[in-house]
């Protein structure tokens, strides 16, 4: 994970007590269907090379990846997430530096088959320099004919009507969650509020973003020496359409001139 634009507080947005939960709190995201096809793709792509994750975290993507074989080491910003890597089986045998992956290098440079960043976490980054920053830091770190991987959301503004910034995703009787967008600088925020229903107790959270449109990236990965390979809608290679919710998209570092 990665806290916006150099942050002061190294785990600002997920201190201990976010990723004591956080496993938990993505269940989900951690369950076979969800999980196979996004290992299997990025497994393809790392051929006999190492590979780079961008916001490793608990290592969800790390782990599985590692346990086929990838020579996998991470970057990510919270010390607290990354304790939670390295307590788990095999974890201790994933080198993670700690630092924001759109400035922090790893090695000589040059060297990895693979580079890649899910699950929004390009987002984390809240301002477009940073993001742009982020595709020049991979590149750098790409051999050449190394691929770059970004999973994100699709900006779903169609959800957003007209003199409204907020959009709730979850509701029940003891959490809400609902996103909030600017239209102007695409800042956005996701932001949860829990009730503990014995105690009447609260307590809000909220994650800044910057939504980035498929095109605009495509621009950053061209500044940064990087062309566009492949769009697919999902992990399982889904035809990317305009009703697609989220991308997976893979540019290349050019192997010669």
């Amino acid at each position: 994970m990665v806290n916006g634009d150099a942050p002061k507080d190294p785990d600002g947005y997920f201190p201990e007590r976010i990723a004591a939960d956080y496993d938990r709190s993505s269940a989900r995201m951690f369950t076979p269907e969800v999980l196979d096809p996004t290992v299997d793709f990025l497994h393809r792509l790392a051929g006999d090379g190492p590979a780079l994750e961008f916001g490793i975290g608990t290592g969800r993507i790390a782990l599985p990846l590692a346990a086929r074989g990838v020579d996998v080491r991470g970057i990510d910003l919270s010390e607290a997430m990354v304790a939670r890597l390295h307590a788990k089986p095999g974890g201790d045998q994933v080198p993670v530096s700690i630092g924001d992956f759109a400035t922090t290098t790893v090695g000589a440079g040059g060297e990895f088959t693979l580079v890649y960043l899910v699950f929004n976490t390009v987002m984390n980054l809240t301002s477009q320099d940073a993001q742009v920053d982020c595709f020049r830091n991979a590149a750098a770190h790409l051999a050449p004919g190394g691929r770059f991987v970004v999973e994100t959301m699709v900006p779903d503004l169609r959800r957003l009507p007209h003199g409204q910034e907020a959009v709730p995703f979850h509701v029940s009787d003891t959490r809400w969650a609902f996103d909030r967008y600017d239209v102007v600088t695409q800042a956005m925020s996701s932001n949860y509020v829990e009730v503990d229903p014995e105690t009447g107790h609260g307590s809000y959270w909220t994650i800044p973003f910057r939504y980035v449109w498929p095109a605009e990236l495509d621009l950053m990965a061209r500044l940064a020496g990087l062309r566009l390979r492949e769009r697919w809608g999902g992990w399982a290679r889904e035809p990317f359409t305009g009703e697609s919710g989220q991308h997976v998209s893979v540019w290349e570092k050019p192997a010669g001139p």
